[in-house]
């Protein structure tokens, strides 16, 4: 019963005590980032994408999808992505270099997208202050095989630990350049449009309003929690200094958001999963007292007989 599916994950895992961050916000753009700098990657999104007219409600679409793998039921989590390779399995481009017509649902195009967005999941999440062991760190990769088999990966082709992660950035690093998308793309990312209601006081002439002023202080932190090497690719520099200032703005904007009540921050699909949790906790503590109390009964039975 979808009442008692924990989905493909659960509160035991790795990924739910990840993905319960709010910073993943960051997280989210600072993937993208990464992921324009992969031209195919880059062209398939431009060719195929209304993201330029429909930012917001692109941005919404993909979050859904990766709380439904999260935090759905399994059935749930099966749908979107069964939806999700339908659409793909539609969908070509023309790589702007040679001119050749490839698929969307390209497996290397596939697992370079799956790769970029867990990772910057995982390491914002880190370097924002959640504490997670090594051993945590393989098992969140190692379980995200699970997200990356949904959209058409064989999990067994898909980084699964920290140091394949590594290896897989080495081999694919040669393939990455700053393309004319992907710095259009990031610009883009940088200063979007605003939704109607916060755009109002550029409306009004006020181009920047305290939404977009929150708004640049993200974008910039999330180019700086990129890979020296790819911040580098961005015309910035992969400094030390960088990082450690993208650090300790990740940390601030975490505790800014540990004050606000969760109930603002989760969506239902969040909520949802959670309230089941608690319902199959409460039923297993259930039957173990039932369990418990079987067994002295059994034990005073038998030391009466």
């Amino acid at each position: 019963m979808d009442s008692d599916d924990l989905g493909l994950f659960g509160p035991g895992s790795v990924t739910w005590k990840v993905h319960d961050e709010p910073i993943l916000i960051v997280a989210g753009l600072r993937s993208l980032y990464l992921q324009a700098l992969h031209p195919r990657a880059m062209a398939g999104v431009a060719q195929n994408s209304d993201y330029r007219t429909d930012a917001w409600g692109r941005l919404v679409r993909t979050a859904t999808f990766v709380a439904t793998t999260v935090y759905g039921t399994t059935a749930e989590a099966e749908a979107a992505g069964a939806r999700l390779r339908r659409l793909h399995a539609r969908l070509r481009a023309t790589d702007p270099r040679t001119g050749a017509e490839f698929r969307i649902d390209d497996p290397d195009l596939l697992r370079w997208v799956h790769v970029a967005e867990v990772e910057s999941f995982l390491d914002t999440a880190r370097r924002a202050g959640l504490s997670l062991t090594d051993d945590e760190v393989d098992r969140y990769y190692t379980e995200q095989r699970r997200s990356a088999a949904l959209v058409g990966l064989d999990p067994a082709t898909v980084p699964g630990t920290a140091a394949e992660v590594d290896d897989y950035y080495r081999a694919v690093r040669p393939q990455l350049r700053m393309t004319r998308e992907a710095a259009e793309t990031a610009l883009f990312l940088t200063a979007p449009p605003l939704p109607w209601k916060l755009s109002l006081p550029a409306r009004l002439g006020l181009t920047l309003g305290p939404p977009r002023w929150a708004y640049l202080g993200i974008a910039g932190t999330a180019l700086g929690l990129l890979p020296a090497w790819a911040r580098r690719m961005y015309g910035g520099l992969g400094l030390p200094t960088t990082a450690l200032t993208a650090d300790l703005s990740v940390r601030a904007l975490r505790l800014a958001l540990a004050a606000v009540p969760r109930r603002y921050l989760e969506g239902p699909l969040t909520q949802a999963a959670k309230q089941r949790a608690e319902r199959h906790a409460a039923v297993r503590q259930a039957a173990t007292r039932q369990a418990t109390q079987d067994g002295r009964h059994a034990v005073a039975a038998l030391l009466t007989d």
